[in-house]
């Protein structure tokens, strides 16, 4: 079972995210597949348009396949995605 902590530190290509809160009103509602990820920005295609979102300015809500929903600040996402699995995060709760 993934907890919030192990989550960050996976690969989110080709996980369904939507963005549920941001500083940039335009990119909330935003829904789709993850298609690139880079250190700072998640790239989600909706429906055939590739939308890049700032990972700083987001909160997103992430299904995994088993239809699990994690709800994620995007501060915590920054980084490369192997540099994210070498970094231990501590526990904020």
């Amino acid at each position: 079972m993934k907890t919030a902590v192990t989550f960050v530190q996976d690969e989110f290509i080709g996980l369904n995210a939507k963005v549920v809160k941001s500083s940039n009103p335009s990119y909330v509602g935003i829904s789709g597949k993850v298609v690139d990820e880079t250190r700072k920005t998640l790239v989600i295609r909706q429906r055939h348009e590739d939308k890049v979102i700032v990972k700083e300015a987001a909160v997103f809500q992430f299904t995994l396949p088993d239809g699990t929903v994690i709800e994620v600040e995007g501060k915590i996402t920054l980084g490369r995605p192997e540099d994210r699995m070498k970094k231990r995060l501590k526990r904020r709760w």
